[in-house]
């Protein structure tokens, strides 16, 4: 019965995935996800049901429209699929294995079994950071549309889906913060989702306001601010601290690989134009021109880092309270 429900969540995701598609293409052009109807994009005739199928229509049709014959992109196919896996692991991960979960209502908190709830926050998570990685790499933007209505979401959660975050377990422990009564529990669960929002938008925004005090000019849009807001109502603050310190590691990587492959590619054309030294510092202020004007969209790499915390967040608590 669990491989079946496991099959189905699958093909559930590939049918968010499909929907994604027009959230990252509509979405930053203004245009509504609802109507009108999918149509190609390049002679807008209206996309049939059976050629919109999740994966099999791109592959049947050899990723190329029935009508003009012009290519689609392969993102396409590749978002469903992405999309499917992450339902997938969502559910392998936090699904039925963790029915016993524990329900917070205005009166007291109740033991129930609730096979589903975790799975669904955390399929909702990855459905937005997914759509918000792939306009950000496209578009470099990041749609208010999923950022704020997704840390309205999580901050909804944290009443049904008890947050124990480690920052906010200190503050409740040193008694920084105490919320006495029979619903303390839900307070302390809707404090941690509150505080893990105003420590990723914060931190951020910090961040980006050092950055133009110092250099002159934004470093990261509000954009980004918005969306570690939203991962941190999702998953609290210390986790959150550690997205955006692997996501900077990981787009420092991004940033210095590109910076080495237009040196590389500049050196050898400009060195068998001028010479080698005249070659070699003319490839140097093209790398640097690149590395300070090229888009770097630090959305993407805050995205997916917080997609492996979704599923390796459990492995950084352990190590950073030395538990084997």
């Amino acid at each position: 019965m669990e491989f079946l429900v496991a099959i189905f969540v699958f093909i559930f995701g590939l049918v968010f995935g499909s929907f994604l598609n027009v959230c990252i293409y509509r979405l930053p052009r203004g245009l509504s996800v609802v109507k009108p109807r999918s149509a190609c994009p390049h002679c807008n005739h209206p996309i049939s049901g059976f050629d919109n199928i999740p994966v099999a229509s791109w592959l049947i049709l050899g990723g190329k429209c029935r009508n003009c014959k012009t290519p689609i992109t392969p993102r396409y196919m590749i978002v469903e699929l992405i999309c499917g896996f992450l339902f997938l692991g969502c559910f392998l991960v936090y699904g039925p294995k963790l029915a016993g979960e524990v329900l917070l209502n205005n009166t007291a908190a109740h033991a129930l079994i609730l096979p589903g709830l975790r799975f669904l926050k955390y399929a909702v998570l990855c459905f937005l950071l997914l759509g918000l990685i792939f306009t950000d790499a496209e578009t470099q933007l990041l749609p208010d549309l999923m950022t704020l209505p997704g840390l309205l979401i999580g901050l909804v959660f944290s009443l049904f889906v008890p947050m124990h975050d480690l920052m906010a377990t200190l503050l409740f422990e040193f008694g920084v913060v105490r919320f006495p009564g029979p619903n303390h529990l839900l307070w302390e669960s809707l404090f941690s989702s509150a505080l893990g929002a105003f420590v990723g938008g914060g931190f951020i925004w910090s961040v980006g306001f050092l950055w133009k005090l110092v250099r002159g000019y934004e470093g990261m849009g509000f954009g980004d601010v918005k969306l570690m807001a939203m991962v941190g109502a999702f998953l609290g603050g210390a986790t959150t601290l550690f997205v955006i310190f692997a996501a900077s590691l990981l787009g420092s990587v991004l940033g210095l690989s590109t910076v080495a492959v237009v040196y590389q590619k500049r050196r050898g054309r400009y060195i068998k134009a001028q010479g080698s030294e005249s070659g070699a510092r003319r490839a140097r202020r093209a790398a640097f021109i690149a590395y300070r004007y090229l888009p770097m969209p630090f959305g993407v790499s805050l995205g997916t880092m917080a997609l492996v915390s979704v599923f390796a967040g459990g492995l950084f608590y352990r190590w950073l309270l030395r538990i084997p």
